[in-house]
């Protein structure tokens, strides 16, 4: 089965717009995971499926500790690494994760079912936006962390939805923004096979940027975290 999730590297993990040498050293230096989920960081590696990166891992474990968020939306599962890693962080909290993919459902419910020792993920199946839509029914849940980590080019569509399941004092945090420096570059000299990914990131960025609407920041970890929060 492991044999399915064989892939070349993905480019975007090896080329970090901070100087590699920092990046090393952000991963070496700050406390390093331990327990079951090394298992699943494991065998993310061994099979080249990207997981957040551990400078990223470190700012989410201070971001939930922090913040003692009740409840946590994540799109984009994969492997379930993230959401274990969530709930580590957070043992009370209720996290819901989306993903569509059935390869990794299936991993991710393997994992879930061995390491989600107090059943705090549920997972939904399906595509994000009519997930979004059905959670969004639900009034009374709102999520105080909302993390993205799924099709960039989706992040300005998910985002309407995103915000209207937000907690007042919640936060969104969208992965991978950078795209390896893509995103300086005209887009017309893109791969047109990466056209569409530019186009919606940058839609996403003339929406939030400079909006009164929103607070933004964007943090230099991993291939880029964009943080929202209304004000």
């Amino acid at each position: 089965m492991v044999e399915t999730y064989k892939r070349t590297s993905n480019p975007m993990m090896n080329r970090p717009v901070v100087k590699p040498e920092l990046v090393d050293w952000m991963r070496r230096s700050q406390t390093q995971l331990s327990g079951d989920i090394t298992k699943v960081l494991t065998f993310a590696k061994e099979n080249n499926i990207p997981v957040i990166p551990h400078e990223t891992v470190t700012y989410f474990q201070m971001l939930i500790s922090i913040m003692q968020p009740k409840r946590i939306l994540e799109v984009g599962t994969a492997i379930g690494f993230s959401a274990l890693m969530m709930a580590e962080a957070a043992p009370s909290a209720e996290i819901v994760t989306i993903d569509r993919n059935p390869e990794m459902i299936a991993l991710a419910k393997e994992n879930l079912e061995k390491y989600d020792s107090r059943h705090q993920i549920i997972l939904k199946e399906g595509d994000a936006a009519d997930v979004l839509s059905v959670l969004k029914r639900d009034e009374h849940k709102k999520y105080d962390i909302i993390f993205m980590d799924s099709a960039k080019s989706k992040y300005i569509e998910f985002l309407p939805n995103a915000l209207d399941l937000l907690s007042n004092n919640g936060v969104i945090l969208m992965d991978d923004i950078f795209q390896a420096g893509e995103i300086l570059v005209p887009i017309m000299e893109i791969k047109r096979t990466q056209r569409a990914l530019e186009r919606g990131l940058r839609r996403l960025f003339d929406e939030v940027f400079d909006n009164p609407k929103y607070i933004t920041s964007v943090l230099p970890l991993g291939d880029g975290l964009l943080m929202i929060k209304c004000r």
